[in-house]
Formats: C-alpha cells, structure tokens, sequence
C-alpha cells in the first residue's frame, strides 16, 4: 500500500458496472432507463437488492423513522464514521445512475476494501437517502432534510402524492419504516462524500475525469398563478381575451431575462406547468407554474425573485389579469468543507485524473448533510449533459474514475491502519 491514503488502491470497475445494470432491471422505464419512484413496490424491491448486497459485504444495516438506510462497515476503533452515498429513487423517466452511482459506489468501496482486507480507524457507512428527487413527494432532498433538521418528520410524512397518498402511510405499505430515530447518527458523522453524475454538460465538453464540487447551488421555487377568463378561442375577439396563457408567456421571456442578466451561474425557468381548462378551443383562464431559479449567490437569488414579482405584477397588470406568488420551496447556496474538499482534489491528483473545481447546479442531499457534518461531492462526466431522462449515459471509465477517487477520499478521512 502507497503510505496511509493507500492511493494505489482501485475498485473493481466490472463489478460495480455489473451492479448498477443489475439495479437498472429493477422500474425498468419504457425507453431504456427507470421508473424506481420513492416509496413504490419498484423502490422497496431495490432497497431489499441494496441491503441483501451490503450484509454479504459483512455490514449491519440500520434503518431510520422515514426509510433511510445505513450499511455499517466497522472501524478499528470507536470513532464517529466516514459516511458515503446518495439514492436509490428516480424520476418517472429517469436514468439508470443519477444517484444510484453514489450508493453503489459506496457499496463498491466496502468491497474492494474487503477484498484487500484494508481496515480503517474510522467505521465506513454507506447510505441511501429517501425521496431524494422529490417526484412523488415534493420537496426533493425530503429525507435527508429531515434528518439534518430542515423539516420535521411529521410535515415530512404528511406529504402527499398526486393520488393523495400520504408519505408515512407509503412508507409503512412498503415497509421501510425503520426503528431509528431520525438525525440520532448525526454525531457519528465524521465527514460525508456524495458520488454523483455531472447533470451538466461541462465535464464532458471539456475533456475532464473528475469534477471536485466547491458549492451548490441555492434554490428558489416560487408558484405562480395567473388567473384570466376562459372563454372560446373562436368568437372571443383579440382585444377583448383575457388570456392566462399569454400572461405566462411574457412572464416566462421575463424569466429568461431576469437569469441571463446574472451570467454565467444564473439558471432560471419554468418545469411544471398547469393550463386550465386545458381544452383545444378554449383560452386559458387559469395557469399555474413554478419558476425555478438557483445561483450560488444568495444575493442573486433574491434580487431575481423580486425582479420576477414586480414583472409578474407589470404584465398582469397591464394585461388585466390576476396573479399570486407564492414560495414553495428552496434552499440557500451550499459552500462544501474546505478539508473535504481538499481530500477529493488530493485523491483526484494521487490518481493521476484531470479535473476541475465545478458548481453543481442541481440539489442533492450532501448539501443538507453539510449543514451537520463536514461534505464534500465528487462528480463524474455523463453525455451530453442528459439527467432526467432515459437516454441518461455514463461510460464504465467515468464510473470507475469517479469511484476510484470517492476511495480515495474515504481512505484519507476514514484512516487506514497499517
């Protein structure tokens, strides 16, 4: 072993690849990728693959009140532990590793240091978060918020789904309500590493292994409703409509605006749509959508979210219809731990990977977790940007360079006995 990070150490790349398309088999979606919504038969059926795979690995599992699972790698000594990992569920049309390469990655350290008989000072736990898309269940990151303090367990289990469903009721269908209270293990975590696909296009645009994840970005979801009078788009005269749908339209080009005025870490726009009543022949009278807006500077954020309430007003104003904002969700911009971070560029450089400091502009559950313990992400290249989606791809490489140096990191922090 090459001194005490051991950074001469390498996963077995066939065998996580194995386990990832083994994972993938379960919520097949319907074009190549899945369907493993949180809660769903689907996603209790991967967590059962997921624990059944950690207790061969020799791991405990441990569970919490809202399903998070822990799987235990002992240390030589009682310290608080190296905690790895990221989520099992996926969107309704979502890729076969957005979060599933950060749980098996984490398994895949366990083994490859059982295979090696490296022991640590510092246990190793690999986790998987529940409801970390937020699909079924809004807001995303539910669980690991929950466990870091930002929501409380009751709201959390009072979400419902579009049925009405409710989320503890869901849970205990499936059957992964644990006996651990939630956030009882915050004090046990000595620092967290979330593997990660990019989501984004940069890594792979510029030639990169590895990018070491500096700062999330924050989050802001305002819910917009323009409210107008439906009527028939035959024999309604153009000056007399009053047409929600235009007024979105033009809040939207706002929208747009509003981001490219804080280029270049500046995103904005609308995903979730409503159109009332959503007829052919008939002009909007109603329209309900969200603007997402995420920058890593919390004073951005806010001055695009006054920006877009006094335009929503302006145009509907002008237009003679209604509107309502409202806040529905968001979370400040994230600065990961300095020394975690540290750890990830050292393993990235032992390892002989190019790589890059990068902002990740999507939300993921280290940037709860930082709030309670040292965090840090590393992420890996996937084509073409594409997440979210079926056609989501990563080649075996990236997977094994990425996880090469999540390794590497848990090594430096978790401290290996010669």
């Amino acid at each position: 072993m090459d001194g005490a990070h051991g950074s001469n150490l390498r996963i077995d790349a066939e065998r996580l690849w194995d386990s990832l398309m083994e994972m993938a088999k379960i919520g097949p979606g319907v074009a190549g990728g899945n369907n493993r919504q949180t809660l769903t038969d689907a996603d209790s059926e991967g967590r059962a693959l997921f624990q059944r795979w950690c207790e061969a690995a020799g791991c405990t599992m441990g569970v919490d009140a809202i399903g998070n699972m822990f799987a235990r790698r002992e240390g030589t000594e009682d310290l608080p532990a190296v905690y790895v990992g990221s989520h099992l569920d996926t969107q309704p049309t979502g890729g076969k590793y957005d979060g599933v390469l950060g749980v098996l990655g984490g398994l895949e350290v366990v083994r490859t240091l059982n295979d090696l008989n490296v022991k640590t000072r510092r246990p190793i736990v690999v986790v998987n978060w529940t409801n970390e898309e937020g699909t079924r269940f809004a807001p995303a990151m539910l669980a690991s918020g929950v466990f870091a303090g930002v929501h409380t367990q009751g709201w959390c289990e009072d979400r419902t789904d579009a049925e009405g469903k409710r989320f503890g009721d869901e849970l205990d269908r499936i059957g992964w309500r644990g006996a651990e209270e939630v956030g009882a293990r915050r004090d046990d975590i000595h620092a967290m590493f979330e593997l990660h696909i990019e989501q984004g296009p940069i890594l792979e645009a510029e030639d990169v292994d590895i990018g070491v994840v500096t700062h999330g970005q924050g989050l802001s979801w305002t819910q917009v409703t323009v409210t107008g009078k439906d009527s028939h788009t035959g024999s309604t005269p153009m000056p007399m409509r009053r047409d929600a749908g235009l007024g979105m339209a033009r809040i939207l080009e706002a929208v747009n605006a509003i981001a490219l005025s804080h280029a270049p870490h500046a995103v904005g726009a609308a995903g979730h749509i409503d159109v009332h009543p959503n007829s052919r022949n008939v002009i909007p009278g109603k329209v309900v959508f969200t603007v997402d807006f995420r920058s890593p500077d919390l004073a951005v954020i806010e001055d695009m979210e006054a920006r877009l309430k006094a335009e929503a007003e302006r145009i509907c104003g002008e237009m003679g219809l209604g509107v309502e904002l409202e806040k529905v969700g968001g979370f400040d911009p994230v600065a990961f731990d300095e020394g975690c971070v540290a750890a990830v560029r050292a393993a990235a450089e032992r390892l002989g990977h190019s790589h890059r400091d990068i902002i990740s502009g999507a939300g993921h559950d280290a940037c709860w977790i930082n709030r309670v313990a040292p965090t840090a992400m590393i992420m890996c290249p996937c084509v073409d940007g594409l997440s979210h989606n079926e056609a989501e791809e990563i080649s075996r490489e990236w997977a094994q360079a990425g996880t090469d140096v999540l390794l590497g990191a848990v090594l430096e922090s978790a401290e290996v006995v010669s």
